[in-house]
């Protein structure tokens, strides 16, 4: 039996990946912070897959956790066929509004962990002649987005070089790149997206199963859905400048204040009347209107 080992497996994508792969019977390697949340999600895994599922509580930002999970990937009695790269977080705040030292700290997870972890398991799957990497990545990273996309533009262009040196070795290297995704993410970065439209929002399950299905095919990029391709097509050709005007920091901020002006103009527009102006017959009929 296989087996997979998925880095921030206790929410969003990573918990989809852990259900999804359990359910295709691998057996699982859970990485997370929370320990009982890591061991909560085994128990139901377990009690609805004939599949085992080993837990590991560490924090892949600090590097004693980086290097237990680092070491997990070399055991030879029970080794990794498949590592999911998908711990990682963002910063709601913009760059020079947040202490450097949250910076470093994302740093950490969502480039060094991606990058020492995908070392180490290259390296002991092409000893076994076969095996497979997904990189969780961005679309933000063709944008401007400060630095989460600039860390997530980091994670495509490592995983298509990765990819390029493991070709006929047996193993290969994906990176998914997803819009956005119904999962906590956005809110535990409290980042507001109210004001993006109902379309462009892709379900988990779909995200993590096209990506599987991608990897399988050993295809370097993963972009789901039709319209995420088409943007990101459209991205690369885009000028530069123009990336940076529409997609900087701040962007959300000004998602919702664009909303704002169309909701005040629209209303402006309509000149409603409302019911409770008009006076009682008593008065003559006279429609009194609220005074400013």
């Amino acid at each position: 039996m296989t087996r997979a080992l998925i880095t921030g497996a206790t929410s969003g994508l990573g918990l989809e990946f852990a259900w999804q792969l359990a359910g295709l019977e691998h057996d699982l390697v859970l990485v997370a912070r929370n320990a009982e949340r890591l061991d909560a999600v085994a128990a139901q895994i377990e009690s609805l897959h004939d599949v085992r599922v080993s837990t590991l509580a560490v924090d892949l930002s600090d590097r004693d956790g980086l290097d237990r999970a680092a070491r997990r990937l070399t055991d030879p009695v029970t080794p990794i066929d498949l590592l999911v790269n998908n711990a990682g977080y963002g910063l709601h705040t913009e760059f020079l509004a947040t202490d450097v030292e949250e910076h470093e700290i994302q740093l950490d997870l969502l480039v060094r962990a991606v990058l020492v972890l995908s070392h180490t398991a290259a390296n002991s799957m092409m000893q076994r002649g076969r095996g497979a990497i997904i990189n969780v990545s961005s679309l933000a990273g063709y944008t401007a987005a400060g630095t989460y996309a600039a860390a997530k533009s980091w994670v495509t262009v490592f995983t298509e070089a990765l990819a390029l040196e493991l070709e006929g070795t047996g193993v290969t290297a994906t990176a998914l790149l997803p819009g956005f995704v119904e999962t906590e993410f956005h809110e535990r970065a409290a980042i507001d997206v109210q004001g993006l439209p109902r379309v462009t929002w892709l379900k988990a399950p779909y995200v993590v199963e096209q990506a599987l299905k991608d990897s399988a095919k050993g295809e370097v990029l993963s972009i789901p859905s039709l319209k995420y391709r088409t943007a990101s097509e459209i991205s690369r050709i885009m000028p530069r400048p123009l990336i940076r005007r529409l997609t900087g920091p701040g962007w959300s901020r000004r998602l919702n204040e664009r909303k704002l002006r169309t909701a005040r103009t629209g209303s402006a527009l309509r000149r409603l009347r409302m019911p409770w102006w008009d006076a009682p017959e008593a008065d003559g009929g006279r429609g009194d209107k609220p005074r400013r």
